[in-house]
């Protein structure tokens, strides 16, 4: 059949993509093939989703659809005389006037395919149906839903409708603004051209520190005139939403709902005019995006790039390095690996998705495992060799491949991770570890998750003799770092007194100077085991609130370890404070004293607690001496009592006030009950939480479980991660026999770890170096080699003889 009868015949499976539609012409929905990759990108005209050349076939056997738009991208060969040097004249790069950044340029053709035999046509061609061309276009003019997505992240916490908006004076001078050919009503530029919306001035944006931008014309005239409201021409589409309004006196870009009756006022016609400017997000994006991270690099270290298999980069995103840390992680275990990439093809992960596979986890984690192990983009990337006239590889970097499609996936159900915000990198790898389980609760056998899951079983001891055991499951563990324990204490003191030498003459300690403690991990993982005082224990034994001894420890002992390091912790004032501490792990790590014994021969449990017991235990106490002091005065006992307990025992001095202050109160001789207990809460401690992060539920829980103590309230939430479903220890009695989800966990034994250590280095992308360690006779050979980047190090563990640890300290 002829070539152009083949597309008419098919013209049912062509559709023109409207505003609203998602359209992906960037990036292939299951690899990293992109219209630069040897194949080019096939962007199927029916669901305009975009595949590679090796999996555009398995879109057609599933969909039937058979014509796609291919995209090609071919780098140019720029002759040196072709690329003339102009001495720069602004201090900026890669703008007219400024530094040549000698990016590289790339022709892009295209043709339309027609599958299964691949049948080509050209395009443009005025003989092509009107359907496709019409297609076509709204296909190459559209924005990407990669891109759009990604501003949309960047931009969605901060983009507010204006005030100014609803009630916005227009002036009707008799401006028409023409569909292009714009200037600056003050000077000659023709970019970066701002629209105000009240009187209809052209006049251009501000100018930028590099020296690029405009000449700051339209935020003068706001200044001269308080016209509040612009918007940027070459931004406005039929997507009115992609619009860049900005409002001068919110100063910040905004939503103007009434942006099309604003402009019609002008005689615009917004549904014809074409994007030729970036938005004020976009741009902040790019400059995120293509920071130069040589800037925080090793100086002057020579740093060698691996490539291949297993050393593939991830592209930063905008502030993604806690995504890009802990992806790494993942893929760098046995359980990730074999789920997502050895035992599940890519093929097979496509055809069991959804009719848009950028939507599932399940083919997005796969995609991702093979871009990452593959080694298919772990290239050395090209560079332009201006000497050679050809562009030619170099082992300097390599381009990486960027998680769009995976991050949108992951963090669809999570308000901060689908921001561009920076995030921690514990909360993402517990938000992760999560949506992945989900996933799997059908198949928890195949759940790759549990081989980070390991169960925590808490003694607690009360005078009466008698045990109480509680169990719960993490995938953490939290470690205070015991300042008291750092090895280096008289090079510590020394420092310290010369730290106040500096400060006596007015001058600071150099980088070079500082010294850190050092603490053991040992004494790390010593404070999570050590025995701690619980006051106000409820025995249901003693029939009282006694001081209870309670002791941790581990049930199993998983595949891989995660430590979380507490960096915080509390000085007076309540303020937070972060440590600048150093960890020093050594080569070899026991921790088989972590072991939990359970229930011991002749240990007898604590009773089952009653409804009764469940009132004494919430029952409040009041302190003692903070009540005899106050009887002392002359105050009722009773009133004393509940001056006590309602400013949780802060001190006599708070007592007296709060008793001068409701002396008069309608329910002040009402005798104490658990409904006084919430009000026993100092709020503004539980706004000091939440000011952390924490919930009220959980803040509230801390500090009743703390006594009201800002700091041990920190700790118990750091030690109880379940805090928010259940924090009322004291009626807690189990047995130890192991639950079917216990007994199901993986359990390595804990004896001997060594350690392998894995680092990042960050230049335009987040890399993987890996430094081998060589195994012989139990022997680990440890290459002498650190990074610290950011706040994370990761330490990959291996315990002899095969069984695999891995223990992820997050420093934030």
């Amino acid at each position: 059949m002829n070539p152009m009868d083949l597309l008419r015949s098919n013209l049912s499976r062509v559709r023109i993509p409207e505003p609203t539609n998602r359209i992906f012409k960037q990036e292939c929905c299951v690899s990293f093939d992109t219209p630069r990759s040897e194949g080019g990108l096939f962007v199927d005209l029916n669901s305009f989703l975009a595949y590679g050349k090796d999996h555009v076939g398995w879109n057609f056997e599933k969909t039937g659809n058979p014509v796609y738009l291919h995209i090609k991208q071919t780098r140019k060969l720029v002759a040196p005389e072709d690329r003339p040097s102009k001495k720069p004249t602004l201090l900026a790069i890669g703008v007219e006037g400024g530094f040549d950044n000698n990016e590289a340029e790339y022709d892009e053709t295209h043709s339309i395919v027609i599958l299964p035999e691949y049948v080509t046509l050209s395009y443009p061609s005025v003989e092509l149906p009107e359907k496709v061309r019409l297609a076509v276009d709204a296909i190459l003019m559209a924005e990407g839903a990669e891109r759009k997505e990604q501003v949309a992240a960047w931009t969605a916490d901060k983009k507010q409708t204006s005030a100014y908006a609803m009630n916005l004076q227009q002036i009707d001078n008799g401006v028409i603004i023409p569909p292009s050919g714009w200037k600056c009503a003050k000077c000659d530029k023709r970019d970066n051209l701002w629209l105000n919306l009240t009187d209809g001035m052209i006049l251009c944006g501000r100018r930028n520190w590099d020296g690029t931008g405009g000449n700051n014309h339209a935020v003068e005239h706001y200044k001269e005139t308080g016209y509040p409201l612009a918007v940027k021409l070459g931004t406005i589409t039929s997507d009115l939403e992609g619009a860049d309004v900005f409002s001068y006196p919110e100063d910040d870009s905004v939503v103007d709902p009434l942006l099309a009756q604003h402009l019609a006022f002008f005689g615009i016609d917004f549904s014809s005019l074409q994007k030729t400017e970036m938005t004020t997000a976009e741009r902040e994006l790019d400059q995120n995006t293509n920071f130069d991270w040589n800037r925080i690099q090793e100086s002057g270290q020579d740093v060698e790039p691996l490539f291949g298999p297993g050393y593939t980069g991830l592209v930063n995103l905008g502030n993604s390095c806690y995504l890009a840390a802990t992806m790494q992680v993942m893929f760098s275990t046995h359980a990730f690996c074999t789920r997502y990439y050895t035992q599940e093809p890519l093929k097979a992960a496509f055809e069991a998705a959804p009719a848009d596979p950028t939507v599932d986890l399940n083919m997005q984690l796969t995609k991702l495992a093979h871009g990452l192990l593959s080694g298919k983009y772990s290239v050395p990337a090209q560079e332009k060799d201006a000497a050679a006239n050809a562009a030619t590889t170099t082992d300097t970097k390599q381009e990486g491949i960027p998680p769009r499609m995976f991050k949108a996936v992951i963090a669809a159900s999570h308000p901060e991770f689908s921001s561009m915000r920076q995030q921690d990198a514990l909360e993402f790898f517990l938000h992760f570890v999560d949506q992945v389980e989900r996933v799997h609760s059908g198949k928890p056998e195949v759940d790759p998750t549990k081989s980070f899951k390991f169960g925590i079983e808490e003694r607690i001891s009360c005078p009466s003799g008698k045990v109480a055991y509680n169990r719960r499951l993490d995938y953490i563990l939290s470690l205070g770092i015991p300042l008291d324990e750092a090895t280096n204490k008289e090079e510590l003191a020394a420092f310290q007194k010369l730290k106040m030498e500096r400060i006596s003459e007015g001058k600071d300690v150099t980088n070079e100077e500082i010294v850190r403690p050092r603490v053991p991990l040992e004494a790390c993982l010593s404070t999570f085991s050590a025995p701690e005082e619980l006051p106000d224990f409820y025995s249901t034994a003693l029939k009282a609130k006694t001081t209870a001894t309670k002791s941790a420890g581990l049930t199993s002992f998983p595949d891989y370890l995660v430590l979380h390091m507490r960096k915080f912790v509390m000085e007076a004032g309540w303020v937070p404070k972060k440590l600048d501490v150093y960890i020093d792990v050594p080569d070899i790590i026991d921790i088989s004293h972590m072991r939990s014994k359970g229930l011991q021969p002749g240990e007898e449990l604590l009773p089952e607690g009653g409804p009764e017991d469940e009132v004494q235990s919430n029952k409040p106490v009041a302190n003692k001496d903070i009540v005899s002091q106050l009887v002392s005065m002359g105050f009722n006992h009773l009133h004393c009592e509940k001056a006590a307990v309602n400013t949780s025992n802060a001190g006599v001095e708070e007592a007296m006030n709060w008793l001068l202050s409701h002396m008069d109160d309608p329910d002040i001789d009402m005798p104490l009950s658990q409904e006084t207990q919430c009000a026993a809460i100092d709020q503004s401690k539980v706004e000091t939480l939440l000011s952390f992060g924490f919930s009220e539920e959980v803040a509230r829980n801390a500090l009743k479980a703390s006594g009201g103590d800002i700091e041990k309230a920190t700790d118990w939430i750091f030690n109880n991660p379940d805090a928010s479903t259940s924090s009322d220890m004291d009626a807690a009695t189990s047995s130890t026999a192991q639950t079917p989800a216990d007994a199901g966990l993986p359990d390595g034994g804990g004896s001997k770890f060594l350690k392998h250590i894995l680092a990042y280095f960050i230049p335009n992308l987040y890399m993987l170096s890996v430094l081998h360690a060589s195994f012989a006779n139990n022997h680990c050979e440890i290459l002498d080699y650190v990074l610290t980047i950011l706040a994370v190090a990761l330490l990959c563990v291996r315990c002899l003889p095969y069984w695999k640890v891995c223990l992820l300290l997050l420093l934030h």
